[in-house]
């Protein structure tokens, strides 16, 4: 018994030797698939790069990894301890990959991040080489392999993206624009100074999930919770949920209509919640979870009603669309602990769909 333990223990640590040198095991089946895969599809140009020409631009590390799941090694890599503000791309597609924004030091030797630009880039599979289950992680266009995922990473999300810097090109936050990647620059609210943002205002249920969703929105620059539409000064929360104050729970949606539309964010508004229920959302019942669009220009207001008379009209809903449109008012922020509240608590309640954010 003392020996099958002292085999299998051999055999996993020779496992990870030769991962961190860059000779993980590999899935016969998928190699086999990638081999016979000859062409790339680029994210900028939607073009496509043969496997020939890739070898010629990759280093062997970069090919090493991206086409045969090979595994750098930890701190003597490009970007584990890159601090610049910038965008992650795929090396070779150019497809968005990670923000600076979410990068943290998780002292393993890599690059980590807690979460990926756009769900949809990042494909996941279960990887067995080791000997042990762990979920890697691929780009979408490219199926380069990346690294691995774990559920071991900072709030908000709990996860950790451990990820090779030879399947990764950085581009800084000053040369996104003139490189293709001016619309991802809603992520560096810093550097968007002078830049004209406009506001927003939806209510459409229980504010916490109403803001989340919202603040994963392309071109939304800052959100804030608080109360609107109603009679009472100043009120505050307990005020609110008594119900006889005429308040609603609102979300303030500050954005770029450089890359998001005014329309786009009407067709969000309608997405997550059902304007058929009269002071409904969800669990929560009260006059302060009705529907609402609390306009802040005339446009808006022309935008808002033209939108519901294209939902009407649509016959998506058989019962008759309750939502409100109202001219913006007094906004109340919110107490500060209803403020990014689940990413504060990503436990929390909430009646949104957040994985559903296109």
């Amino acid at each position: 018994m003392k020996k099958s333990i002292t085999i299998i223990i051999a055999v996993f640590i020779t496992a990870t030797i030769l991962a961190i040198a860059g000779m993980t095991g590999k899935d016969n089946n998928r190699e086999k698939k990638m081999e016979n895969s000859k062409e790339y599809q680029c994210w900028l140009t939607n073009k496509t790069i043969s496997d020939e020409e890739l070898r010629k631009k990759l280093t062997d590390e970069q090919y090493g990894v991206v086409r045969k799941d090979a595994t750098e090694a930890p701190f003597k890599n490009a970007y584990w301890d890159n601090k610049k503000a910038g965008l992650y791309v795929d090396i070779v597609s150019g497809e968005p990959l990670f923000s600076s924004t979410d990068k943290f030091d998780s002292g393993t030797g890599w690059p980590s991040f807690t979460r990926p630009v756009k769900a949809e880039s990042i494909r996941e599979r279960i990887d067995r080489s080791l000997g042990i289950e762990r979920r890697e992680v691929r780009s979408h266009l490219a199926d380069s392999h990346l690294g691995h995922v774990f559920p071991d990473g900072p709030a908000p999300t709990g996860l950790r993206y451990c990820i090779n810097s030879a399947a990764l090109k950085f581009i800084p936050v000053e040369k996104m624009a003139e490189s293709g990647y001016g619309e991802f620059l809603y992520l560096f609210p810093a550097y968007s100074t002078g830049k004209k943002t406009e506001k927003a205002t939806f209510a459409a249920g229980c504010f916490w999930g109403v803001e989340a969703y919202f603040q994963r929105v392309k071109g939304v620059v800052k959100t804030q919770v608080g109360y609107t539409g109603g009679k009472t000064v100043n009120p505050s929360y307990r005020d609110v949920s008594r119900g006889d104050t005429g308040h609603l729970e609102a979300v303030l949606v500050e954005y770029d209509p450089a890359v998001v539309s005014y329309e786009r964010l009407l067709y969000h508004f309608w997405k997550i919640h059902d304007p058929t229920t009269l002071n409904r959302q969800g669990n929560d019942i009260g006059t302060q979870y009705r529907s609402a669009i609390i306009f802040h220009t005339p446009q808006q207001e022309k935008a808002a009603r033209d939108s519901l008379r294209q939902l009407e009209k649509s016959g998506k809903y058989k019962k008759r669309i309750v939502t409100q449109i109202i001219k913006a008012g007094v906004f109340t922020p919110a107490e500060e602990y209803h403020q990014d509240y689940l990413t504060k608590n990503p436990g929390g309640y909430c009646h949104v769909d957040l994985t559903n954010v296109d």
